[in-house]
């Protein structure tokens, strides 16, 4: 679904059963036992340079460095006018803005967002007992464990800069802190930048590119936030902007649209103009709801496979979601 919905992540290449029985003592055990093969452009993670400084290895976190920028982040090396670790963080920093806001966008709820879950390539990964949102609910969380919403749908920015402060923190080791604070501080701005352009590219349409976009943002949540509608169903309803209101009110969350506290958002959609008018002809269009993938649904998935060894539900929605991701995909 991530990939489908232009999310920067992680691939899984392949499955294989072991037949072993598995127990855990920290959690539920799987049902059948299985190594997963992921695919992504690197495994060196936050916390691999946060070891590093534990151990107080400077060598080593310079080696690390080093490696990280020749093969990850190139683009360093040729911005000369800035301090190298700090230049490294500001790249890492971007990515990881940008893929906090398509996490945003998407609706969806990371379970262990922590450093070692985050890497620096900026690719999702390490989900844990990931969700995605049913409706719009800032304290939705995806882990069962996480009863303090340390992780919750809404604090995913605030994980993520603070997951990049850990990282800077490795980083002194190898230069001033004055240097990296700078480029912490510069997460807001890059983060927002992000969440206005990846929200709109959901909903279909071409940024404005002023304060008209930030408005249009904090409408959709307010309204969302405020109503029963699915979020899922939301950027189905209204892709494309007000060349979608005709469908939008065939649709079942029409009530809603009608209701005057929807009225903020249908007016500002009007200065908005769709990527591409003609995708809304797509038989995706024709449907009165959109693909989701929430838990329910996997469960169901899985009970299949597990109960009757039937993967066919499976395959269904694997297909489905790669269609629905020509239409809509965020990018």
């Amino acid at each position: 679904m991530l990939e489908a919905l232009g999310v920067y992540t992680s691939k899984t290449l392949s499955l294989f059963e072991t037949g072993e029985r598995l127990q855990r003592g920290d959690e539920p055990s799987p049902t059948r036992s299985a190594v997963m093969v992921r695919l992504g452009h690197s495994h060196i993670r936050f916390g691999t340079f946060q070891r590093l400084l534990a151990l107080g290895e400077k060598d080593a976190l310079a080696r690390l460095l080093d490696y990280s920028i020749r093969y990850y982040a190139p683009e360093v090396r040729a911005a000369e006018a800035e301090d190298t670790p700090a230049g490294f963080l500001r790249v890492v920093l971007e990515r990881s803005a940008a893929l906090c806001a398509s996490w945003m966008a998407a609706g969806f709820v990371h379970g262990v967002l922590n450093t070692d879950n985050m890497n620096v390539t900026g690719e999702s990964f390490d989900y844990g007992p990931y969700r995605f949102l049913p409706t719009y609910d800032p304290g939705f969380t995806a882990a069962y464990f996480d009863h303090s919403g340390l992780y919750a749908f809404g604090r995913q920015p605030q994980s993520v800069l603070w997951n990049l402060a850990r990282l800077a923190d490795a980083l002194t080791l190898l230069t001033g802190v004055p240097a990296l604070e700078k480029v912490l501080e510069s997460f807001g701005d890059r983060f927002r930048h992000y969440d206005e352009t990846r929200l709109l590219a959901r909903l279909g349409l071409i940024p404005l590119g002023d304060v008209r976009d930030r408005e249009l943002v904090r409408l959709c949540r307010t309204f969302l936030e405020r109503s029963p509608v699915g979020y899922d169903q939301f950027f189905f309803d209204w892709w494309g902007g007000a060349a979608s209101a005709a469908r939008a009110a065939r649709g079942p969350a029409a009530e809603h649209y009608a209701d005057a506290a929807f009225g903020p958002v249908r007016r500002a959609l009007d200065a908005y103009d769709p990527v591409d008018p003609a995708r809304l002809d797509h038989e995706y269009f024709c449907r009165t709801g959109p693909e989701t993938l929430l838990i329910d649904e996997i469960e169901a998935i899985w009970d299949a496979i597990a109960e009757r060894d039937d993967w066919a539900p499976f395959e269904r929605k694997i297909d489905a979601i790669r269609a629905m991701g020509e239409v809509v995909g965020i990018g």
